[in-house]
């Protein structure tokens, strides 16, 4: 299978590298805008075909499947012209910048019969595995709530707020793990850079159950924290990604109450037991995906991290936009 890659950016060395060790498909073609890149593709990669247009390798018939690693703005043109090209098509998160744009994309595919995936690398970590099978087992309970943190000092984004950079990693995760969707967000952001883009966020879904999450996002922290907390009605979890080898703590710590009809108080009992650390997969997640993604096309599987979940991930962020410009307003999310 012969793969192409958009972008040689940031994000897209580190696609060709791992698309490259894998045995069954072969890194082709690279497109890229900057042509002073160009030199450093024709170093590290010799017999890959280099392309300035995306368009044009796109056109390329050799071509079977692309990948889009470049800015949002662009998924939504070249996906759709590599769909209908009818080309197989990874593309980085976000999937789009609008939901209705994700929708079409989902539609040509199915059309088309050919594989359409968003790249959610943290669903392939060892420590959300781990998190999903703790949830799956029922080994935390009735999940009450899930608390995220992601925060550091920097990338500015020109184009994207930073809920839409940082909360699809965390909105991916929440929604593999938590079969129940939201209904509705708020949101509240500032921008400290006077050009409309918010670098603070934060950011609450709510659930029919009363199950909550909640999303802090910034650019301008001093320190760099990846935390997200479950909690559980009989154990509750951690995971730090910072945290180079213990990812997951388990904490055998609970609550429980009664309602005092006298008093008319609410009485609270505390449990606090062990903490342990369950062992994590440290395969590079990144290679997982490659092959998930090769596998979905030559299998005919549904991948883990398919255009479904990349969709709602989308939904959720349009609504927190909405809800960021109305001042934290409550705003439904579109089923």
């Amino acid at each position: 299978m012969n793969i192409g890659i958009i972008g040689f950016g940031y994000w897209g060395p580190n696609l060709v590298r791992n698309f490259s060790s894998l045995q069954n498909c072969k890194v082709s073609a690279i497109a890229e805008a900057n042509a002073t890149r160009h030199e450093l593709i024709k170093k590290q990669y010799r017999d890959v075909k280099i392309y300035l247009a995306a368009e044009e390798l796109i056109k390329d018939n050799l071509i079977d499947a692309v990948v889009i690693a470049t800015p949002v703005f662009s998924h939504y043109p070249l996906a759709k012209l590599a769909l209908e090209s009818g080309k197989h098509v990874l593309i980085e998160k976000p999937m789009t910048s609008s939901s209705r744009d994700a929708i079409e994309l989902i539609e040509i595919a199915e059309q088309k019969k050919i594989s359409l995936m968003v790249d959610h690398t943290f669903l392939y970590t060892g420590a959300v595995q781990k998190m999903k099978e703790l949830v799956t087992s029922n080994a935390l309970g009735k999940l009450s709530y899930i608390d995220s943190t992601r925060i550091n000092l920097g990338l500015f984004q020109p184009d994207i707020n930073v809920l839409w950079d940082l909360a699809p990693h965390d909105i991916s995760i929440l929604n593999y793990l938590v079969d129940e969707r939201p209904i509705s967000v708020n949101a509240t952001g500032v921008s400290h850079t006077n050009n409309d883009i918010e670098n603070i966020a934060y950011l609450t879904l709510n659930y029919n159950s009363g199950f909550i999450a909640h999303f802090n996002c910034s650019w301008s922290s001093p320190v760099k924290i990846r935390m997200m907390l479950i909690g559980g009605s009989e154990k509750m979890c951690i995971f730090n990604d910072i945290e180079p080898t213990e990812k997951i703590k388990v904490y055998d710590t609970s609550y429980s109450y009664k309602t005092d009809e006298e008093k008319r108080k609410i009485l609270v009992d505390y449990r606090a037991g062990d903490i342990y650390l369950p062992k994590v997969n440290s395969t590079e997640a990144l290679s997982l995906m490659a092959q998930d993604f090769v596998d979905s096309i030559i299998n005919n599987t549904v991948p883990k991290s398919d255009a479904k979940i990349g969709l709602d991930v989308v939904k959720i962020l349009e609504a927190a936009q909405k809800s960021i410009k109305n001042k934290g307003q409550e705003i439904k999310i579109e089923q």
